[in-house]
């Protein structure tokens, strides 16, 4: 399959100030020199009160203050810091709890500001039939724990209009059921890859598995089917095509997924 990455993105910006100090020019014959003026920034002599400050120095103190940086919702500290520096879209996959294998998903971006707003969804989703890991195996039945990039995609169907690369093949076709019994056809209509134990900029339908074969891998967010996954993250169709839709490369972004109260940490 070919090779296809996203473009990168370069923000950067400038500023420039300058001061011109201009002087008149006197006459040929110099004035008498003026009398001495008391400094106002010394008191006069008998003068009991303090001298003043500089001027501006409480307001510069206050201009220099450190303001917090806003996370997104539900995101703790711990977790916040795992997102690159560079993205400016985060698409967060979180369930109640450790063991469950329903999830909500929501595409969150940052604006010049730095705050983060939702920008699409809430969207019911599955996950793994188990639930989530941090320690993900190949047949765990548990979807992997972190935050991971995600830049490439693909399915059976034409591409909808997404700005990511996008793989349309035959391979992409399945039949079968999943675990609850429902059918598997049409859920890689289409898919994005989640960069977990894959090489990124491939097609979602590349096997090379950098941390081997035991770690598992081809790990998507693909059509929901109506049942919980082997590990993947699954969306209504609809709501899938919109993501595909939204998702910029310039914006580095990154899926973070796991339980609330991990995510929270």
């Amino acid at each position: 399959m070919p090779v296809r990455k996203g473009a990168p993105a370069l923000l950067s910006a400038g500023t420039l100030c300058a001061a011109l100090l201009l002087s008149g020019c006197a006459s040929p014959a110099p004035p008498a020199p003026a009398a001495p003026v008391p400094s106002s920034a010394a008191p006069a002599a008998g003068d009991s009160r303090p001298a003043p400050g500089a001027p501006g120095r409480a307001a510069n103190d206050l201009a220099s203050a450190p303001v917090p940086a806003p996370r997104i919702p539900g995101i703790g500290p711990a977790t916040h810091a795992l997102v690159p520096d560079g993205t400016t879209q985060v698409l967060v996959a979180t369930g109640a709890t450790a063991d469950s294998n329903t999830a909500t998903v929501t595409l969150y971006a940052r604006d010049r500001a730095g705050r983060w707003t939702g920008i699409a969804g809430p969207w019911p989703a599955h996950n793994a039939l188990q639930g989530w890991t941090d320690d993900h195996t190949a047949g765990d039945l548990r979807s992997p724990i972190g935050v991971f990039r995600i830049g490439d995609a693909g399915g059976l169907l034409p591409d909808p209009g997404s700005r990511l690369p996008y793989d349309q093949d035959e391979e992409f076709d399945i039949s079968g059921t999943g675990l609850s019994g429902e059918p598997l056809e049409g859920s890689f209509d289409h898919v994005i890859a989640i960069d977990y134990n894959r090489v990124p900029g491939r097609t979602p339908l590349d096997k090379e598995r950098p941390l081997g074969e035991e770690k598992g891998g081809g790990v998507w967010i693909h059509v929901d089917h109506g049942g919980p996954t082997q590990a993947c993250i699954a969306l209504d169709r609809e709501a899938l095509r919109e993501l595909l839709r939204a998702l910029d490369p310039a914006a580095e972004p990154v899926v973070v997924m796991g339980p609330a109260p991990v995510l929270a940490r």
